[in-house]
C-alpha cells in the first residue's frame, strides 16, 4: 500500500492535511492480506473514493446523484481502479436499507451531516456500517468560523447577526453536536483537528510571494490539534472509532 492517499490531489493545504489523516485511518484499520473496507456516504464524484481505491482499498460510495456517479465511475475507469469502486444510488438518510451489516472499516461522513434532515437517524445508520473496531471520518462545518470569518471580512454587523443565531436560530450542526451523537451511539472521539485554521482567513493576494503556499500549508497542519486555534478552523474533522464488542 502506498504511503499516502491521494497523493495526486492532495497538494498543499487543506486538502494534503486531510489526506494524511486518511492515510493514518485507513492503515490504523487494514488487516494484512486483505483490501480495507470503505463506504463513503455522500461521495458523489469520488473525490476521496478514487484516491483510496488506488491505494488498495475497496470502496462504495452512495449518493443521491446519478451525476455525480456517472462522474464517479468515469474517474475510477481512467484510474484503473473501476474495479474497486462501487456506486450506490440512494438517500444517504435511509443507510441502513442501502447496506444491511455492519462490514466497513471506514465509513466517511464528509460535509453530509449538515445536508441532512434527520440527523440523527442519518448518524445511527453511519455508526451501524462500521464494523467493531473500526473508525468513521466525520468532516463537518464549524458555525463558529463564520462568525470570525465575517468580523475579518469587514462585515461586523452581519457576524453579530450570526453570533446571535448561534443560539437562536435552533440547533446548529458542528462538531460538537458530533460529539454528542457519538456518546450516545457509544463511539470513541479517537482525534479532532481543524481543517484550514488560516487558509480561509489568509488573503488570496497573500499567497503570490515565493513560498507562501507551502508556509501556510504547514501553518495549517501545525495548529489542525492546537487549542485554541483548531476550534476556530472552518472545517473539524472527527475521526471516531466503534469498540470492540
Amino acid at each position: 500500500m502506498q504511503t499516502e492517499i491521494g497523493r495526486e490531489r492532495s497538494g498543499t493545504g487543506r486538502l494534503s492535511l486531510l489526506s494524511g489523516l486518511l492515510t493514518d485511518a485507513l492503515a490504523s484499520v487494514t488487516v494484512p492480506g486483505q483490501a480495507p473496507l470503505v463506504l463513503d456516504c455522500g461521495g458523489g464524484s469520488g473525490a476521496y473514493a478514487v484516491p483510496l481505491a488506488a491505494v488498495g482499498a475497496d470502496v462504495t460510495v452512495v449518493d443521491i446523484s446519478a451525476d455525480a456517479l456517472a462522474t464517479l465511475r468515469r474517474r475510477a475507469d481512467e484510474a484503473g481502479v473501476s474495479a474497486r469502486v462501487h456506486a450506490a444510488q440512494g438517500d444517504v438518510e435511509s443507510l441502513v436499507d442501502l447496506v444491511a451489516r455492519a462490514s466497513f472499516d471506514l465509513v466517511l461522513a464528509h460535509g453530509i451531516l449538515e445536508a441532512v434532515d434527520r440527523i440523527d437517524e442519518t448518524f445511527d445508520g453511519i455508526a451501524a456500517a462500521v464494523r467493531p473496531g473500526g473508525l468513521i471520518s466525520v468532516l463537518v462545518g464549524n458555525p463558529l468560523a463564520s462568525v470570525l470569518a465575517r468580523a475579518l471580512a469587514g462585515e461586523p454587523a452581519v457576524a453579530l447577526q450570526e453570533l446571535r443565531g448561534l443560539d437562536t436560530a435552533g440547533p446548529r450542526i458542528g462538531p460538537d453536536t458530533v460529539q454528542r451523537l457519538c456518546m450516545r451511539a457509544g463511539l470513541v472521539v479517537e482525534s479532532r483537528h481543524g481543517i484550514g485554521v488560516f487558509s480561509d482567513l489568509v488573503p488570496g493576494s497573500a499567497l503570490d510571494a515565493p513560498g507562501a503556499r507551502e508556509v501556510l500549508a504547514q501553518l495549517d497542519a501545525e495548529a489542525a490539534a492546537r487549542s485554541p486555534f483548531a476550534d476556530l478552523a472552518g472545517r473539524i474533522h472527527l475521526l471516531l472509532r466503534r469498540p470492540l464488542d
